[in-house]
């Protein structure tokens, strides 16, 4: 755990959330500031700064799709679609420097996104 990463801070517990997943490595919870009816960010419990600092090799990734997978099916979109984002880096738009996803579902998505 990085002591200043909310991230973190959200998994320990230490700052509420609106979980609606978790398991001994990821935890999925309503962000706070939704870009769509339904937008769930997805963490790996264990930090790493990006996607760019998974060692090759890591089974986090694998991990994290399955939850994007029960989500879907959960939030009934698997039928009808959903987006899942990951920032990486400042000109990507990260904001906070642990490995992210947003799962974003409820309306039609704009193409090009940004």
């Amino acid at each position: 755990m990085a002591e200043d990463c909310i991230f973190c801070r959200i998994a320990e517990g230490e700052i509420p959330s609106e979980i609606v997943y978790e398991d001994k490595d990821i935890i999925a919870f309503k962000d706070v500031s939704p870009q769509a009816p339904i937008h769930i960010v997805i963490i790996p419990r264990k930090h790493y700064t990006s996607i760019l600092a998974i060692p090759a090799g890591d089974a986090i990734m694998g991990k994290i799709q399955t939850v994007i997978s029960r989500l879907a099916i959960k939030f009934g979109v698997a039928e009808d679609g959903f987006r899942v984002v990951n920032n990486c880096g400042e000109a990507g738009g990260q904001t906070v420097p642990h490995v992210h996803f947003h799962f974003l579902a409820g309306r039609n998505m704009a193409w090009p996104p940004g």
